[in-house]
């Protein structure tokens, strides 16, 4: 299979979509501990298992949905980074540095001034400064394992597309499912933006071999 230049077999396509699946899934759950720790307290006294574990499943699905919300937006990226190549050539580069600077913006200044009541600035700049540095961080590993080329694409996506993503936690105005959201969207995209040159050099390492033999 062939997207957005990257060549994977089917196979390794559908373990990754798996694979990442239950990421979400897992990273949401235990992350549903420390930020809703009410749906499991309830159980406790008296202790019910099943109520518990019913409270995990619930939780784990939710983590599936945000899972397959960040594959859709990995692979737009894919897309898009091909496109963008094609079409603006040299200039993608500088046009993604944009896009990354506008989205921090958007996410600090729009969500500031939809907000109700007289709050502070200062926790939306916070939020967008840990997605910022988590971002370089993540891309920082990518153009190590890759080359310098990739660092700004892996941002671009680390930060834009997981905005995107974002959009549908963001609306809720739900710090509770907000945090839940952008955890499990973290986790699967730093994972499927890290674990996929792994899986083209594999496939074209199988490939050389092949003909070797």
């Amino acid at each position: 299979m062939n997207l957005g230049g990257c060549k994977v077999t089917t196979k390794k396509w559908v373990r990754l979509f798996f694979t990442t699946l239950f990421i979400g899934g897992f990273v949401t759950a235990v992350v549903s501990f420390f930020v809703k720790p009410e749906s499991y307290t309830a159980y406790l006294d008296p202790f019910n298992m099943w109520e518990i574990f019913g409270a995990i499943i619930w939780f784990m699905a939710m983590g599936f949905t945000f899972s397959v919300i960040s594959q859709m937006g990995f692979f737009a990226y894919l897309m898009l980074n091909q496109l963008g190549l094609a079409m603006f050539r040299s200039m993608w580069n500088p046009i993604q540095v944009f896009l990354i600077l506008f989205t921090l913006f958007d996410l600090v200044y729009f969500r500031y001034i939809g907000a109700e009541g007289n709050v502070s600035l200062f926790p939306y700049v916070i939020t967008a400064l840990v997605i910022f540095v988590y971002g370089l961080a993540v891309s920082y590993v990518k153009a190590k394992e890759t080359s310098q080329k990739a660092f700004v694409p892996a941002l671009f996506f680390m930060v834009v597309i997981t905005v995107i993503e974002w959009v549908p936690g963001l609306r809720t105005n739900d710090p509770d499912w907000i945090l839940l959201m952008i955890a499990a969207l973290l986790a699967s995209n730093t994972y499927q933006l890290l674990i996929l040159h792994r899986l083209v050099k594999t496939d074209e390492d199988q490939a050389e071999t092949a003909k070797q033999s």
